[in-house]
């Protein structure tokens, strides 16, 4: 193992602070450079603890998978050190707290007529709902007080939604609002390439349980190949989600039946997963082709 991933300054508790740290002391200097006397200088404090933020809550996501497709020191040590990063994320996240309970309390009118959103603010109080217990139970006292199955349930669901609220937060800003900046660009491929990693991880898992086969039926034969084809397409759709926005929120908006999931249900009509939807079913080929194949065999015998 590299020598240098094994160094105690890089690792646990101290890789911990060795990040948080320099974050908090980012928070504080802007603080001190923000005009503190607007709303708007409150929301600026806001969109740049989650900048700061999400780069840890992505390595904490695709920590397992990026190891079980590319098993080396550094995604050892990505993986290792998932809790940490994940705290990381959360002090990010405590960051922006204070700074949104401060704009309410000291700029009630300005959140009132530019930022509030009902089904915004439901997406972000659910995120803080999931995120408060992941946190606490990373630590032994918290830990105690749930079973292990409900553990995994807790952080599996929270990793995802916390995952989809980031990643969906940069596809409207892209494909959407017409104005991103770089950055927006950077989390929102960042947040796509850590959820492909996941979905390749579990085709080649599928796979691996399943086994090969050297015989199949036509159909089968070519069911790898579809779902390449098929995954190919949603790669697309999500690289090109201005092309297809707009036809889409005509066909999935404006329905009686779904006024209300439109202003409280989150992520509806889920557009930025529509594609990550496409994907998934291209994996679901590719992963179960051998499947498919080894059971046209048996039926042949």
């Amino acid at each position: 193992m590299n020598p240098y991933l094994k160094k105690k300054t890089i690792n646990g508790w101290p890789l911990f602070w060795l990040i948080s740290a320099p974050l908090s002391i980012v928070m504080i200097v802007a603080i001190t450079n923000t005009d503190l006397s607007t709303g708007k200088g409150i929301s600026s404090l806001i969109q740049l603890s989650v900048r700061c933020a999400r780069p840890w809550l992505y390595m904490a996501f695709l920590a397992s998978s990026a190891h079980s497709l590319f098993s080396s020191d550094f995604t050892a040590w990505i993986l290792r050190n998932r809790k940490y990063l994940g705290l990381c994320f959360a002090v990010g996240m405590a960051w922006q707290a204070t700074f949104i309970i401060w704009m309410v309390v000291a700029y009630t009118d300005y959140y009132a007529n530019h930022v509030f959103v009902l089904r915004d603010l439901i997406e972000g109080l659910l995120g803080y709902i999931v995120l408060v217990p992941m946190a606490l139970t990373t630590f032994k006292f918290g830990r105690r007080l749930i079973t292990r199955k409900q553990w995994r349930l807790l952080h599996k669901a929270g990793i995802y939604y916390l995952w989809a609220y980031a990643f969906s937060v940069y596809w409207w800003e892209i494909f959407y609002y017409r104005d991103p900046v770089f950055l927006d660009y950077a989390f929102y491929w960042a947040g796509l390439w850590a959820w492909g990693l996941r979905a390749a991880a579990w085709t080649k898992a599928r796979r691996n349980s399943i086994g090969k086969s050297s015989a199949g039926a036509p159909l089968h034969r070519f069911a790898g190949p579809l779902g390449l084809a098929v995954a190919s397409v949603g790669i697309g759709a999500a690289s090109f989600g201005s092309a297809w926005v707009q036809p889409s929120q005509e066909i999935l908006y404006g329905y009686a039946l779904t006024r209300i999931p439109e202003a409280l249900f989150p992520y509806w009509p889920f557009e930025p997963f529509l594609p990550l939807l496409v994907i998934g079913v291209g994996c679901l080929l590719i992963g179960n082709a051998d499947d498919w194949k080894n059971r046209t065999n048996a039926s042949r015998v």
